[in-house]
């Protein structure tokens, strides 16, 4: 069943992209919206749903009883308050750090496998579906994190500096890229995160569907690529960085929708 929805998925991904590519004036609006209707996310959403609800791992338990910070199985508005600090692990955890707390604590599955496998194979496969499902189900939701507990406080200010922290071969920042207006590469906009508005576009419409390889790609794994881009070292998965450059993206983004999941070029 899971490759069966993989090789849909990809099909669509082609039939979306072609025509994005035989446009030598390309409309980028008409562009964005074209490739929104009919988002592929739905199928990791659903592969999601079914791993949320399966007994798995040595304790051959379900997710059911996960507490994303809402409550014990509280799905609904859950990520568009994430990340949240979490008083039973004492950090500060984003929506991936949380499912792989969950997945050791209820499953059993060690939190090692994830953290030091692969993005969109194995458990770490899984983590990405079980985000597609969640994050369906803050959709449109206001983002909302809370930034009055101290950790929270300290993650937003680790985050702004590593924003704007120049490094690797190329003397890249975060920054370099999205501290402007109108600014895109090829047909992908990027989004300016120094204002409000920008941070909001940029959290709020990942995870996504990236059409041109035909994959559901995360938060951790899109800021893992930025960092890889910068030609710099590539951070470990759920590492205090990703999550601070979160906390510091979501809390700027406050108070706007999320369009979670997104789909992009």
């Amino acid at each position: 069943m899971k490759n069966a929805l993989k090789a849909i998925a990809v099909g669509v991904g082609v039939a979306l992209a072609m025509p994005a590519f035989a446009q030598d004036d390309l409309n980028f609006d008409a562009y964005r919206e074209m490739l929104a209707d009919g988002n592929p996310a739905e199928l990791y959403e659903m592969e999601g749903e079914a791993l949320w609800r399966s007994a798995r791992g040595p304790k051959n338990a379900t997710l059911e009883r996960c507490d994303l910070g809402l409550g014990p199985g509280v799905v609904a508005g859950a990520a568009a308050q994430l990340p949240r600090f979490f008083k039973d692990t004492g950090k500060v955890q984003d929506l991936e750090s949380r499912l792989v707390t969950c997945m050791e604590t209820l499953q059993g599955i060690p939190a090692d496998e994830i953290v030091k496998g692969q993005f969109l194979k194995g458990e770490r496969g899984k983590v990405a579906a079980l985000v597609a499902y969640v994050v369906t189900h803050s959709k449109d939701e206001k983002i909302a994190i809370d930034l009055s507990h101290p950790k929270m406080k300290e993650m937003y200010a680790l985050g702004e500096r590593a924003f704007y922290y120049r490094t690797g071969a190329m003397d890249f920042a975060c920054s370099s890229c999205h501290s402007q207006d109108d600014k895109r590469i090829r047909a992908t906009q990027l989004p300016n995160i120094t204002k409000p508005e920008g941070a909001a576009e940029g959290w709020g419409s990942w995870p996504a569907y990236r059409v041109s390889n035909s994959q559901f790609w995360t938060m951790q794994h899109r800021l893992w690529d930025c960092f890889r881009q910068q030609r710099t070292a590539e951070p470990i998965f759920a590492s205090d960085v990703t999550i601070a450059l979160s906390v510091f993206m979501a809390g700027k983004g406050n108070g706007a929708e999320a369009k979670w999941p997104g789909v992009k070029r």
